[in-house]
């Protein structure tokens, strides 16, 4: 089999799933702030796809973790990666109206998940490998056996999503604090900002957090200026019929 089904191979495995399970409260959000708009029937396998994808980043990750987290600058660009994520999913986008348009946002809302994912996966990898100590079977495992949690997590929220909409908001501002916090940690310049305020990660990720509602709330009130300027026709239908 390759492994024993020691005592100790189920306290590591045991350890990953935990560690997935607190990790993927982050993952869980993107996957339900980018699947809310799409039609009933495209959410589930948005859900699913976007849950096994951040599962099969974090194994990838976990295998090359030391080299991706030396690599000069990779987090800048991730951490604006992420930022325009943010903002995306705060303004949020028109529903489709017809089946090619619905499936044009399915790709889009695996795409964007992939990307959040991809970008979030970074950090995640280096507690998951610190839990797997080495064992290479025991963290694909376990990280597997995370899916139909990921996937239930997901579901719970888009449900909370109708009912408490200011949860967006929230979304959008976690996403804007963590890009902060991928920012700040760039091994290309990191020490310097340092050295310039100690406090540097604490500005960086609260003025992104802040950054990401602001923006999106502001392309959402012009994109409804945009709707409304170019809707006269509704309005002229809507007084005849009074």
């Amino acid at each position: 089999m390759g492994f024993e089904l020691t005592p100790a191979f189920w306290s590591g495995l045991t350890q990953i799933i935990l560690v997935n399970i607190i990790l993927s409260g982050d993952n869980a959000l993107v996957i339900a702030l980018a699947c809310r708009n799409l039609e009933k029937k495209h959410q589930r396998p948005a859900i699913i796809i976007g849950s096994g994808g951040a599962i099969l980043l974090r194994i990838l990750f976990v295998l090359i973790v030391d080299y991706l987290l030396s690599v000069p600058f990779l987090k800048l660009v991730g951490g604006m990666l992420l930022l325009w994520i943010g903002v995306k999913l705060v303004q949020g986008e028109e529903e489709g109206e017809d089946g090619v348009k619905a499936a044009s946002s399915l790709g889009s809302a695996i795409r964007t998940i992939i990307i959040a994912d991809a970008v979030m996966s970074l950090d995640n990898a280096i507690a998951i490998a610190a839990a797997a100590k080495g064992d290479t079977t025991l963290m694909v495992l376990g990280l597997i056996i995370s899916i139909p949690l990921i996937v239930f997590g997901a579901t719970l929220i888009m449900a909370l999503l109708n009912r408490f909409p200011v949860i967006v908001v929230a979304g959008g501002a976690l996403l804007g604090w963590i890009a902060g916090e991928v920012l700040a940690t760039d091994p290309g310049y990191a020490a310097k900002l340092t050295a310039i305020t100690p406090h540097a990660k604490t500005i960086l990720e609260v003025g992104c957090a802040v950054l990401v509602v602001a923006v999106g709330y502001f392309l959402q009130h012009r994109a409804k200026q945009k709707h409304k300027a170019h809707d006269p026709v509704d309005l002229a239908t809507d007084k005849g019929k009074e």
